[in-house]
């Protein structure tokens, strides 16, 4: 047994955060038998002050002011870098579409050490606060469809869990700040979609000019309402649909459970408004409003295990190795390190041939790599005995769905279950004409939002080591 510590890092629209955890493993394998190490316990031993996301301009995060604001917090933790062995830093909302997005991922990792940095999109942020808040928990409790919205600072991210298991997500332009004000109640900043949105009811908003309560409780009254008719059947407002970041979901669900999370939900269960002015914001008339509309009275109310700390803790990690027989890779490609991935349900699995490939597309969209190419491995359980058509359709699906991946400059990764790699490896292969660098494992259990490194292979090429990283959500 050992104790390890592990750091979370959270850098959103509105606030950035940091969080130091106790994590305790052990090798549950016998001492002649690969390691197997499980995480059996969790503590969280340090919170950091929850920050204002500092930017340079509406286009730009302050790294600099970043990284001190973090190294200001390893001191008052008492943790030094070299205390670290796992972590994860986690960039959302729209700070990850700032345009240095991805160099502020790389300074916080040098900071921090070799852990995992995701710059997630509305879809991954998502499935990330869901988990963070329990959403996940409470339907594998439930046996039931549970939904989550996190409402922060500049959107609302919705995931659908059901028995455990993500099933969909949706990502709304709806949150605290995107109406800012300065001391005096004027007008700071209303975003581009907020004006369309004013312009609708009516007001008369300009910056610089006192807003009053009315007003913004018209606004706040809208948001919610339209965050009620994502559950609700039927024909959709025009708010709702230009509301909308990425896409709805994909379809009505009938929804009994609903959770919160994000900076707004704090205040939708706290009736203690002296201020509604705190944040200069929308976000604590947005919470009374949210609690008034039908989204949160017509549905049973599940308190989330965290709300604005609906993040990662960190991230722990176990490590396996698999057979070289039964395994194909491209030589001279390793090691990979930090690898996302999607995982397909046994559920999932069994779509028709042509739904299966668009729900790997869509769930491969949750990286946004439009916006950030990087490479993601797809995980299935795969069946234990497969024919040649079987494995040959498979195949042809994985080609489909990750289309994306293809055509990047980044190999293919594939992972299977159950053992049937080395045969999908070739088909593949065959398939695209052996021009793409692959690598097809098996035996190896993942899930969603896990990240894997693949080391170079051992044992004369027999073996590839394979470390799992799992983000951890506690409180």
């Amino acid at each position: 047994m050992e104790k390890i510590i592990s750091v979370g890092i959270d850098i959103g629209t509105s606030t950035t955060q940091v969080i130091f955890s106790h994590i305790t493993i052990e090798n549950l394998a016998s001492a002649y038998s690969v390691p197997q190490i499980d995480i059996i316990d969790k503590n969280v031993f340090y919170k950091s002050d929850i920050y204002f996301t500092p930017l340079v301009s509406e286009t730009e995060i302050d790294g600099k002011e970043i990284k001190k604001i973090i190294e200001n917090e390893f001191k008052k933790a008492k943790v030094s870098k070299k205390d670290i062995s796992t972590g994860a830093v986690i960039i959302t909302g729209e700070t990850a579409r700032k345009k240095n997005a991805s160099l502020i991922s790389e300074q916080l990792s040098d900071l921090a050490g070799d852990f995992v940095v995701a710059t997630a999109g509305p879809d991954l942020e998502s499935i990330i606060a869901g988990k963070g808040a329990g959403a996940d928990k409470l339907s594998e409790t439930l046996n039931d469809l549970v939904i989550n919205f996190d409402i922060g600072g500049g959107t609302t991210n919705i995931a659908l869990f059901e028995s455990g298991q993500v099933i969909d997500t949706a990502c709304f332009d709806v949150g605290g700040r995107l109406i800012q004000l300065d001391e005096q109640n004027r007008l700071k900043y209303i975003s581009e979609k907020m004006k369309k949105l004013v312009s609708d009811l009516n007001l008369n908003l300009e910056l610089g000019k006192k807003v009053n309560k009315s007003e913004l409780e018209k606004i706040a009254e809208k948001m919610a309402s339209v965050l009620s008719e994502v559950l609700k059947a039927g024909e959709k407002s025009s708010e709702y649909n230009y509301l909308i970041t990425n896409h709805d979901l994909s379809k009505n669900y009938s929804v009994n459970y609903v959770s919160f999370s994000g900076g707004v939900a704090d205040y939708i269960d706290n009736n203690q408004s002296d201020d509604l002015y705190k944040y200069n914001d929308l976000g604590i008339i947005l919470a009374q409003k949210i609690r008034e509309s039908s989204l949160y009275k017509d549905h049973k109310v599940y308190q989330a295990e965290e709300t604005i700390r609906a993040t990662v803790v960190g991230a722990g990690s176990h490590t396996t190795d698999i057979s070289g027989s039964t395994i194909t890779y491209t030589d001279n490609i390793f090691p990979l390190k930090n690898i996302p991935i999607i995982k397909i349900t046994p559920k999932e699995e069994k779509l028709a041939k042509n739904d299966l490939i668009k729900l790997i597309k869509k769930k491969l969209d949750w990286y946004d790599l439009d916006f950030e190419a990087q490479t993601v491995a797809v995980a299935l359980k795969g069946k234990k005995n497969f024919n040649f058509a079987e494995i040959t359709e498979l195949a042809e699906i994985i080609i489909a769905g990750m289309e994306k991946i293809i055509k990047m400059d980044f190999p293919l990764i594939v992972i299977l279950e159950n053992d049937a790699a080395k045969v999908l490896g070739q088909t593949i292969n065959r398939l695209i004409g052996e021009k793409k660098a692959l690598v097809s494992l098996d035996g190896i259990k993942v899930d969603n939002g896990d990240y894997i490194d693949i080391g170079k292979p051992l044992a004369r090429g027999k073996v590839l080591p394979v470390i799992i990283k799992t983000l951890i959500f506690g409180k």
